[in-house]
């Protein structure tokens, strides 16, 4: 069974770096044909896609990240980490990864809460 487990700083300053990790658990990130994407909620609004990167290990973003972040993975580690740079208080929220196939996703991480505060 897939479980997916993300960590990362709950806080970060204005204009500083988030750097999330995503570590998969009972399968391969490597595993044909699946996804493994970034999806965030703020609050009181729906989810987000912000990107994923594919079993190859090429990448897809949303417009907003494609201009302030990246997502990259380590094999070795079975984790795959999303990097969103010059963050403001509007990137507060419920940040989760899941992995998607089809456009489908299942299973999710439980989500980790990261506020942008000063």
């Amino acid at each position: 069974q897939v479980q997916l487990q993300e960590s990362g700083p709950g806080l970060v300053k204005p204009s500083q770096t988030l750097s999330l990790t995503c570590t998969v658990s009972g399968g391969s990130i490597t595993t044909n044909y699946y996804y493994w994407s970034w999806i965030r909620q703020p609050p009181g609004k729906g989810l987000e896609w912000m990107g994923a990167i594919r079993f190859s290990g090429s990448t897809y973003y949303s417009p907003s990240l494609k201009s302030r972040g990246s997502i990259s993975r380590d094999t070795s580690k079975n984790q795959f980490t999303l990097q969103l740079n010059s963050v403001t208080p509007e990137d507060t929220a419920i940040y989760y990864c899941a992995r998607e196939y089809g456009y489908s996703w299942s299973p999710w991480g439980q989500g980790t809460q990261v506020t942008v505060s000063s």
